[in-house]
């Protein structure tokens, strides 16, 4: 399937000039999109309890930036303001098959670094603050307006603002701004910050890409070698009588740093571990009851249609 989506770009110069790299602003990267979800039923997803969502308040009675966590009652949408608030649902593409379905268009990227499909609902000025994130993005207008604001590259180290749950930037600069109509799409690598207000009533798609921390995956590969029975344990450099001090010898972190290169040498050690890592699912255990229901609806589909023994 050809990647439309890019619009006049190809993949080729897409991935060689944006991914990772640079913001990049596609109008009509899906001309005539109609949304698969109404914003009454993403609401009605946020009551779920197996459903993960969020609502973002601008000003929350605890002060700004004020966030809720789900599963929600249903009438906490009649108590929310007219304007400056965001709903969010996570992994929309889960339960919507038609949702889940926009992920084809994206088949010029590996399958297995997908995150999920969050999809958001705001009012006119709903927002979740100036931010950034650590992983690729590709935010697709489906209802309304939304103005988007980008600035530049930020770390750990960039300002956020004390007393709110969220990363809120404290200062943001803005250096290119654009209005997204239904169908158009930005895409925005890690660590750029951003800012998505409203203009009106507006649903926005965003596609992530999953991008553990390097603390992240030592820690899951640590505990996979411990499973494993790994039995590499330390051993000394050949010692010397001057190396008997409270100071530790630099050869002592040269021994380290080469049993470490070792095991990162292990290439079939390495593979196995980073295949099952990264295509672990988000939600085990949703995951494994939509199959569970998948497989159930494709037999009750071939005992309709006759071709089970009575």
């Amino acid at each position: 399937m050809s990647a439309t989506i890019l619009g006049e770009l190809s993949v080729e110069e897409f991935l060689a000039d944006y991914w990772q790299q640079k913001p990049l602003l596609i109008r009509n990267a899906l001309p005539a999109f109609s949304s698969p979800i109404s914003a009454d039923e993403l609401a009605g997803l946020a009551l779920e309890d197996e459903v993960e969502s969020r609502i973002v308040l601008e000003k929350g009675t605890s002060g700004p930036w004020e966030l809720h966590s789900g599963p929600f009652e249903e009438d906490i949408f009649q108590q929310l303001p007219e304007s400056h608030w965001t709903l969010l649902v996570q992994a929309v593409d889960l339960w919507v098959p038609d949702v889940g379905a926009l992920l084809k268009h994206f088949n010029f990227l590996p399958p297995w670094r997908l995150d999920d499909i969050m999809v958001s609902y705001a009012p006119q000025g709903g927002s979740v603050g100036p931010h950034f994130d650590y992983y690729d993005v590709f935010l697709l207008q489906a209802e309304g307006q939304r103005r988007w604001q980008v600035g530049g590259l930020c770390d750990q180290h960039t300002p956020k603002l004390d007393g709110s749950a969220l990363r809120i930037l404290r200062d943001f600069e803005q250096t290119d701004e654009w209005v997204l109509n239904p169908g158009d799409m930005l895409y925005l690598p890690p660590r750029i910050a951003h800012w998505g207000i409203a203009e009106n009533d507006c649903l926005t798609y965003s596609v992530g890409f999953r991008s553990p921390t390097l603390a992240d995956m030592l820690g899951d590969l640590a505990t996979e070698l411990m499973a494993q029975g790994n039995t590499s344990y330390y051993r000394d450099p050949p010692l010397l009588p001057k190396m008997a001090g409270e100071e530790i010898d630099p050869l002592f972190i040269q021994q380290v740093q080469g049993m470490l290169r070792q095991l990162a040498d292990d290439k079939t050690l390495l593979a196995d571990w980073f295949a099952r890592y990264m295509t672990s699912p988000k939600y085990p255990e949703l995951a494994e009851e939509l199959e569970e229901q998948r497989r159930a609806s494709i037999a009750s589909q071939h005992y309709l249609n006759g071709d089970l023994a009575d």
